[in-house]
């Protein structure tokens, strides 16, 4: 089995090195759609709902990945690639003052209008209200995230990186949520 994974990972770096947006774009939405089927399971759902799962995996394709990518090439045209501890606070507070409020955002308004079908009022309405909570618990979490995404991850595997905290970050926020619901029932 061991052979395997070996064979998979390298043909993996081949890509990544080959094809490096595609691959982060691909990357980033299959672990979506991992953590979404993961989420839904949790949450009780029965029958995987594959509407829901494939737009996830949309978000992570079209949006998570190719803008992880980006990110972190514009960040290391900043502040180049050095990892003394001043250069990677520096990168960390950019990313949690400027991406991370951009792309909780995105999300709020791509899951409410596009994988739930809501009307834009109802949408922006819950965006107003829930956006300021959700961006305090990330920035409780994503900034530590974000240290050893900068201090320990080359460049090419910062969005592997990230987008498989993601979707344990989405797992757990799931699973929190469940909680939630069943201590109020």
């Amino acid at each position: 089995m061991s052979e395997i994974v070996k064979e998979a990972w390298r043909k993996y770096l081949i890509q990544l090195q080959a094809h490096p947006l595609r691959t982060k774009a691909v990357t980033a939405g299959v672990l979506a759609g991992f953590s979404d089927g993961v989420a839904q399971k949790i949450s009780g759902i029965q029958k995987i709902q594959l509407r829901r799962l494939l737009l996830i995996m949309l978000y992570g394709f079209a949006y998570g990945g190719p803008f992880g990518h980006f990110l972190h090439k514009l960040i290391d045209a900043i502040f180049g690639r050095r990892k003394d501890n001043k250069t990677v606070l520096k990168k960390v507070i950019l990313e949690q003052l400027t991406s991370s409020p951009w792309n909780n955002f995105v999300f709020m308004m791509y899951y409410g209008l596009v994988v739930e079908g809501r009307p834009w009022s109802l949408v922006t309405s819950k965006v107003r209200r829930d956006y300021p909570s959700i961006q305090l618990t990330a920035w409780r979490f994503w900034p530590i995230v974000g240290w050893v995404n900068y201090q320990y991850m080359p460049l090419q595997f910062r969005v592997l990186f990230h987008s498989f905290v993601a979707s344990c970050w989405g797992i757990y926020l799931n699973l929190r949520a469940r909680s939630l619901v069943i201590k109020q029932a």
